[in-house]
């Protein structure tokens, strides 16, 4: 079981006409992000616009247990949305950059007119008490680190080695990422306790580790922790539970004969292909399957 982490940051204020709309996807507005902030490993750039990927027409709020990158959610740009995730940098991240975009970017600007190797793996070595510092040091190390992956050791330290972009800060990037978190609640804490709040009108992205069955001893790394076959079981019968809540719930998963059987109880299985990016070389990224099981 994993250790839920008290670390959440309310939405900002909105509005009664806000609160009270039907379709909480706001119309098309430049200063809304439409991007991710950050490059994520199994992030889900590639799979926003096809057009295999089912979403409901209508929804009052948007929740991402495994949020990550965040992909879907700043595609979709929901008024209000409830995002979790067990890394609590990456929350606070989030939050700093909602509350204090600003700020953040004063700070990350410092860090890009600095980059260079030896200050790279100086900023790696260093934590901030300051969330705003703290926030943007993680913004520089996943744009400046090898291929934007996020790895920790077992104490917990950040030791993915220098890659080769060089592009730091993106004019305007981070209000419009501000604007998009603006009705978002966040949650450093494990999947269970997000989606423990989830009711009708609610629509769930799951996009979990993908562990198999018979995987290496069944486990993956999520974040610090383990993340087990058992705890796929375990993600399966919240699903199953937000459902019968009258929620819509769509899922990400490995294309691996395990996974199929787990939900073909309780939504319909889509099979989609994709390319891998996680790999450094080119000759390492090849056609991919996953599974979207849809249950609404």
């Amino acid at each position: 079981m994993f250790r839920i982490v008290d670390t959440t940051c309310a939405s900002r204020s909105m509005t009664t006409a806000e609160q009270g709309a039907a379709i909480l996807i706001p119309a098309s507005n430049a200063a809304i992000a439409k991007s991710p902030l950050l490059k994520w490993a199994g992030g889900k750039r590639w799979l926003v616009n096809r057009v295999e990927l089912p979403l409901p027409v209508h929804f009052k709020r948007y929740v991402e247990p495994f949020f990550g990158g965040g992909a879907l959610f700043f595609h979709l740009s929901p008024r209000k949305a409830l995002l979790g995730d067990l890394n609590s940098q990456l929350i606070n991240t989030y939050c700093a950059v909602r509350d204090s975009w600003v700020a953040v970017e004063e700070k990350l600007s410092r860090h890009a007119m600095s980059h260079s190797s030896e200050y790279y793996y100086k900023i790696r070595m260093s934590r901030y008490e300051d969330p705003i510092e703290e926030a943007a040091r993680f913004i520089y190390l996943n744009r400046t680190c090898w291929n934007g992956l996020y790895r920790v050791n077992q104490k917990g330290e950040f030791n993915v080695p220098i890659g080769t972009k060089t592009k730091v800060l993106i004019p305007g990037e981070l209000r419009s990422i501000s604007a998009a978190l603006a009705g978002a609640s966040l949650s450093a804490a494990d999947f269970a306790h997000t989606m423990a709040d989830t009711s009708e009108g609610d629509f769930v992205y799951v996009d979990p580790p993908y562990t198999v069955k018979h995987n290496v001893n069944g486990f993956l790394k999520y974040n610090q922790t383990l993340f087990s076959w058992e705890d796929q079981i375990r993600l399966k019968n919240e699903v199953r539970a937000a459902c019968l809540r009258g929620a819509k719930v769509l899922v990400s998963n490995a294309a691996h004969e395990s996974l199929y059987l787990l939900y073909r109880d309780i939504g319909e299985v889509i099979t989609i292909d994709r390319a891998s990016v996680i790999s450094g070389s080119n000759a390492g990224r090849k056609r991919e399957q996953e599974i979207l099981v849809k249950c609404f």
